[in-house]
Parts: structure tokens; sequence; C-alpha cells
């Protein structure tokens, strides 16, 4: 399979960057596409697939190194899949707090039963810039967006994601419990698998 020792991940986000290491493991270095330059791509893509694939031929082309990228956000059944590719910058680019804010409103009189919605991560690995096969990976976590935000770990819209299978936020669990439960954890599986790293 693929020899890989160390991979850019195509991301300035450095929660996003521990938690994905966590999951690799020790054999794969992962290193920010930060280090290399500060500009993030135009992700203008109209699916989670093709700004993952965009943003990993970025970081690959900057850094020279095979490339990871995860293209992850939340959609909710009632809006349609709604925030979904935009869920970062739901709020106009201001933030976790105002992009959670938002979508409470949008869901403000909804009943539980029609508040489904599912966390999706796709993640795109490709050797180099041009790679004509990248490897995709999709990783789906299903539960439901809360009335009011709960719990302080995590980040995005974990304090509004309730999980059924331990009845509580997303906010809530323990980071390990977190990376081996999320979408980006069920993608990342995958992602092991296809690499040989189990």
């Amino acid at each position: 399979m693929m020899n890989l020792t160390q991979l850019v991940l195509a991301s300035h986000n450095g929660g996003k960057l521990k938690e994905l290491q966590a999951m690799l493991g020790g054999s794969v270095t992962l290193r920010s596409v930060g280090e290399f330059s500060q500009v993030e791509p135009e992700e203008t893509g109209l699916s989670f697939v093709e700004n993952a694939i965009l943003k990993a031929r970025n970081a690959a082309r900057l850094s020279g190194l095979p490339a990871l990228a995860d293209d992850s956000g939340l959609a909710v059944d009632f809006l349609g899949g709604v925030p979904g590719i935009y869920s970062a910058r739901y709020a106009d680019g201001q933030g976790d707090a105002a992009n959670n804010a938002k979508l409470l409103e949008a869901l403000k009189d909804v009943p539980d039963e029609q508040r489904g919605a599912q966390f999706v991560c796709v993640l795109a690995l490709v050797r180099h810039a041009d790679d004509p096969l990248p490897i995709l990976c999709e990783g789906l976590w299903h539960g439901r967006i809360l009335h009011a935000a709960s719990g302080g770990h995590g980040f995005g819209y974990d304090p509004l994601f309730w999980v059924p299978e331990r009845e509580c936020s997303s906010a809530e669990l323990s980071p390990v419990e977190k990376n081996q439960l999320s979408h980006r954890a069920r993608a990342m599986v995958l992602l092991r698998q296809r690499l040989g790293l189990q």
C-alpha cells in the first residue's frame, strides 16, 4: 500500500489537526498546511467531496507532500441539509457562537422529532497535487439539534448536537469519546483501513 510517514493536513484549524493526529496514530506525522502558506483556497465546490479534493490538491501543491483534507459540516434535515458545506461560515464568518445562534434561530419552533441532523465528514487523500485517484472516505454521525447549547468540550456545533447513544451533547463528551464516535472518527477508520494502518 501507500508508504506514508508524513501528510500535510489542508487546514489551519489546530483543533482539527490534534483530533486527526490522535486518530491516525503515531506512524504518520500530520503537519499543518499553515507551515507552508497562510492562504486558504477558495472552497468553490458544491459538495463536501469536491471541497475536500480541492483543499487536498492545494495543500499538496503548496507542500510537495501527500495531503489529507477534511471537509465536514452539519446537515440539518428540517433545513434541507443546511448549513452543509457552509457550516463554518453559516453566520458570514463570525465564528462558532454566531453560527450556533443562527441555527437555533432557524429551528426556533421546530419540535424535537423534526430536529434530526448529521455531522458529515469527507476525507480526501492525494499522493500529489495532480493525483487522478484521490482516496475518499466518508463518515456520518446521526443525532439531533438541541434547543440550547450544552457542554464545554469540542468546537463548532458540538454544544448543539445531541448524541443519542450517549444521551448528551457532543460537547459533553470527553475528547477521547468524541474521537471514537464522531463523523471524523468514522471516516478515519475507513482511511486507516485503506492505508493499511491497522
